[in-house]
């Protein structure tokens, strides 16, 4: 293939159409897809050492394929490191993490606010390894210092959290990692690298579910770690080529398409979901909105800074209501009243999709859990589409009016 060399220097949306680049002969415009299990040998010797990592190539999709690669190169362009590595899911993409820096005896500090699958996969799943995870306070700075171990390895964060938009210092974070010896992930998938990049705040390992922004339309499964070339190359590399966990050469192509898009869609729908949380917020059924974009957000201040002065397409509100069992109903109410909003658990789709947390994405939870997290039964969560706007309002008035 011929590599289609790009000034230094370029915008990071003209990187996000033209980077990772690969023409082979038949010199096309789009990026082509490799639908190839394995890649044939031009002889023994260059198979023996493409196959022990001692020369560039291709060997085998479990490995690496051309698409695949395409698109971690322009994923950690967008990102600003020096390298990504691409999984199947973005919980893989967190497994992988697990099982590449974690061994028996290491401590992780986690938010206690974090998508809903994520909780079981430390305090559950990597326990079962000799692993333990003590969860904190997302925005409390302390209290993340005060749990600080010697064993301590890893440092968890999502900024702004699956579904209360809580948003938590990167650097302050980064700082308190380093000092100890360990290392930050944050999970970059509500802000993109649109609106925040965290490697430039003093984070080692981003990660994404790119089946949520990256994709944009709801149509594959996909995630992966930005990390540096090192870290790639040592610390995931060898995971992964054994474990399996990789993103399918089709997938890694929707992305690719995706990406060309995401600056566009992510500021668009960023601004339909501010107006969108404002509307709510003069809503008398509605008790409260989650949403950084707004000045009654706990981290305006701090969101407007760290994520380029925007708040995101994504927010959540809770309806006003006198018990639990009532919260519930009224929220299954407004959801079951929308006609032109999705009922549906994704995010970062064109179409405007909403959810009840409580009893989906942290429904395995349990309700202690959930309260430490503060996802009640009256919370729904909105990521707001392409809709117009107003179509958007009308579809929620229609349930929060007939309470």
């Amino acid at each position: 293939m011929n590599s289609h060399t790009l000034p230094e220097g370029l915008h990071s949306d003209t990187l996000a159409v033209r980077a990772a680049l690969e023409r082979s002969q038949h010199g096309e415009n789009s990026e082509a897809l490799y639908l190839t299990s394995g890649y044939v040998q031009t002889s023994a010797a260059t198979s023996a050492a493409r196959f022990a990592m001692e020369e560039d190539g291709f060997t085998y999709s479990r490995v690496g394929n051309p698409t695949v690669a395409s698109m971690e190169v322009r994923l950690a362009a967008l990102e600003g490191t020096e390298a990504a590595i691409a999984t199947a899911s973005g919980m893989s993409a967190i497994l992988l993490l697990g099982m590449a820096l974690l061994k028996a005896g290491d401590h992780v500090i986690c938010s206690q606010s974090v998508f809903g699958s994520v909780i079981p996969m430390f305090s559950r799943e990597f326990a079962k390894f000799g692993i333990e995870t003590t969860f904190v306070s997302q925005t409390d700075v302390q209290a993340w210092r005060d749990v600080l171990r010697p064993t301590t390895r890893l440092l968890f964060a999502e900024t702004p959290t699956n579904p209360l938009t809580e948003v938590c210092d990167i650097r302050a974070l980064a700082d308190i990692a380093h000092n100890a010896g360990a290392h930050l992930a944050v999970d970059n998938c509500f802000a993109t690298p649109v609106l925040q990049q965290p490697a430039a705040l003093g984070a080692d390992f981003i990660i994404h579910s790119g089946t949520k922004f990256l994709d944009g339309q709801g149509r594959v499964m996909a995630g992966a770690i930005c990390c540096t070339q090192k870290q790639r190359d040592e610390l995931f590399l060898p995971v992964i080529r054994t474990a399996g966990m990789v993103l399918a050469p089709f997938n890694a192509w929707v992305l690719l398409k995706g990406m060309e898009t995401l600056s566009i869609r992510v500021k668009a729908q960023s601004a339909n979901a501010l107006a969108l949380a404002s509307w709510l917020q003069e809503q008398p059924q509605v008790a409260r909105v989650h949403y950084p974009g707004l000045a009654s957000h706990a981290q305006h201040a701090l969101a407007m800074r760290q994520q380029s002065g925007c708040g995101g397409a994504v927010l959540s509100f809770e309806v006003v209501a006198p018990d639990v069992d009532t919260a519930r109903q009224r929220a299954f109410h407004v959801l079951d009243s929308m006609r032109v909003v999705s009922l549906c658990t994704n995010l970062g789709d064109t179409k405007t999709l909403a959810a009840h947390p409580a009893s989906t994405s942290h429904g395995r939870l349990s309700e202690a859990q959930r309260q430490a997290a503060g996802i009640g039964q009256g919370l729904i969560r909105v990521a707001v589409g392409l809709d117009h706007i107003n179509d958007i309002t009308a579809d929620l008035a229609r349930g929060l009016q007939t309470f």
